[in-house]
C-alpha cells in the first residue's frame, strides 16, 4: 500500500460536535459558525493532549462560504478561542467532500515534509448560511454558473442529478426508502448503546449541554416514507425521507507524522493509507463515489472484501444504493451506524465526521481497514483509506 515517500502519516485524535437541525428549531441557531469550529479545533486539542503550538497548520473545509462563514473561518475559529497566533489557516470548498479534502491536504503537507502536524476538518452552519442565502446573493451579484458552462453542461441541481442517477440503476422507491430506514434504524441503536460517546464533543449551548445528534428518528418505517411526495421530479424517487438533512456543526482531526506523534507522546490511533479525489458526469453530478472507490482499491492492491468497514455519506439514498450495487460490498459493513439521511449532513464538516466515526467503528469493533467515500457537487468523488495501527 501507499507509504506517502517514505513518512509514515498517522490520525492522533478526531472529534465531531453533535449534528443539529440546520432550522429554527436547531441547537445552535443562536451560535456562529466560528463558534461551532472553534470550540471543536479546541475540543480536539484539549482531547489529543497535545501542545497548541506544536500545530502548524490547520485546513477546513466550508462549502457556503458567504456571510458569517467568510473571511477564511479556519483562521477566524483558530484565533477566536486564544490559540496560538503562528498557526496558518486555509478553507476551501471541495462541496460536499470539503473537509475530507481539508484532510486530504493536511496529510499531503505532512507526507510531503512542509509540516509535522496539521489539522484538516470542517464546518458548516445551513441554518444561518442555507441554499436561500446563497441564492439571494447570486441574484443580486450574479450566478456562479456562467451561460458558458450551462451551454456545456446540462447542470439542474444535486436533486436532479440524484434522480438521474436512480434512473442509470434502476433503482426502486423501496430500494431507497429501505436505505433510509437502515439509517435511522442503526443510528438510534448506536446511540442508545453509547457507540458516539467517544467521538462526539459535548458542547454548552444556552446553559444546557448538547452531547446528541438532534435529527435522529427511531420511529422511521416505510409507510410513513412512502407516504411522502417526491421533491425533485414527480415521477422519481428522492424525498425528504430519502435524502440528507439540511443541518449544522464541525469536526475536526489532528494529522502528524509517526516520528513527531511520538516524540510529542501523543497517542497514534490510525495511519492514513491513501485518498484519492476523481471527477465525474457534472450532470449527473452524484456518482463519484463508485469511480473514486474503483480507483484507491485498484492502487492499493486489494478488493472490497478487504474493507472492514465503509462509511459513504448518504446526500441521497440512490448514492449508496448505486454504490453497492456497483462494489458488491457487505451492507452490514457500510454505514454501520447510520449515516447523513439520520445524523445530518453540515456539508463542509461531513467528511471529516465520516473519517471521525470511521475511526471510532474500527477501534470499537477491533477492525483494521476503514474507507471513506463521498459525492460532492460539481460531479466529484472523493476515498480515504485508513488502517490501524
Amino acid at each position: 500500500m501507499n507509504q506517502w515517500q517514505g513518512r509514515d502519516v498517522v490520525i492522533v485524535d478526531a472529534v465531531r460536535t453533535p449534528i443539529g437541525k440546520g432550522n429554527a428549531k436547531g441547537v445552535y441557531r443562536d451560535v456562529h459558525p466560528a463558534d461551532l469550529l472553534g470550540r471543536t479545533l479546541e475540543g480536539l486539542i484539549a482531547r489529543s493532549g497535545v501542545d497548541p503550538t506544536a500545530v502548524e497548520h490547520v485546513v477546513a473545509g466550508c462549502v457556503q462560504q458567504y456571510a458569517e462563514q467568510t473571511l477564511n473561518i479556519a483562521r477566524t475559529a483558530w484565533l477566536q478561542q486564544g490559540l496560538p497566533i503562528e498557526a496558518s489557516a486555509t478553507t476551501l470548498d471541495h462541496q460536499c467532500g470539503s473537509s475530507q479534502q481539508g484532510i486530504a491536504m493536511a496529510v499531503a503537507m505532512v507526507a510531503s515534509g512542509l509540516h509535522d502536524v496539521v489539522i484538516g476538518g470542517g464546518v458548516e452552519h445551513m441554518g444561518h448560511v442555507s441554499f436561500a442565502v446563497a441564492e439571494a446573493i447570486q441574484e443580486q451579484h450574479g450566478r456562479a454558473l456562467s451561460p458558458e458552462f450551462l451551454d456545456r453542461h446540462d447542470v439542474r441541481g444535486q436533486g436532479i442529478g440524484a434522480e438521474l442517477l436512480a434512473r442509470k440503476w434502476d433503482l426502486t422507491r423501496a430500494d431507497v426508502d429501505e436505505l433510509a430506514v437502515r439509517s435511522h434504524r442503526r443510528a438510534a441503536a448506536a446511540t442508545s448503546a453509547g457507540r458516539f460517546d467517544r467521538e462526539i464533543l459535548p458542547l454548552t449551548v444556552d446553559g444546557s449541554t448538547v452531547d446528541r445528534d438532534q435529527g435522529i428518528r427511531p420511529d422511521t418505517d416505510l409507510d410513513g416514507l412512502g407516504g411522502l411526495r417526491t421533491v425533485f421530479d414527480p415521477q422519481g424517487l428522492v424525498t425528504a425521507g430519502n435524502a440528507s438533512q439540511i443541518s449544522d456543526g464541525a469536526s475536526a482531526v489532528l494529522i502528524a507524522t509517526r516520528e513527531r506523534a511520538e516524540q510529542l507522546g501523543l497517542a497514534i490511533r490510525a495511519r492514513v493509507v491513501d485518498h484519492v479525489s476523481v471527477g465525474c458526469d457534472p450532470v449527473i453530478m452524484l456518482e463519484g463515489p463508485l469511480p473514486a472507490t474503483h480507483r484507491i482499491l485498484e492502487r492499493n492492491g486489494i478488493t472490497i472484501d478487504d474493507i472492514d468497514v465503509t462509511e459513504i455519506n448518504e446526500a441521497f439514498a440512490p448514492v449508496v444504493a448505486a454504490w453497492l450495487r456497483e462494489h458488491g460490498a457487505d451492507p452490514e459493513r457500510v454505514n454501520p451506524r447510520g449515516g447523513a439521511i439520520a445524523l445530518g449532513h453540515p456539508m463542509g464538516a461531513s467528511g471529516a465526521r465520516l473519517i471521525t466515526t470511521l475511526l471510532h467503528e474500527l477501534e470499537d469493533d477491533d477492525r483494521e481497514l476503514g474507507l471513506v467515500t463521498m459525492c460532492c457537487g460539481g460531479g466529484l468523488g472523493t476515498a480515504t483509506l485508513i488502517q490501524r495501527t
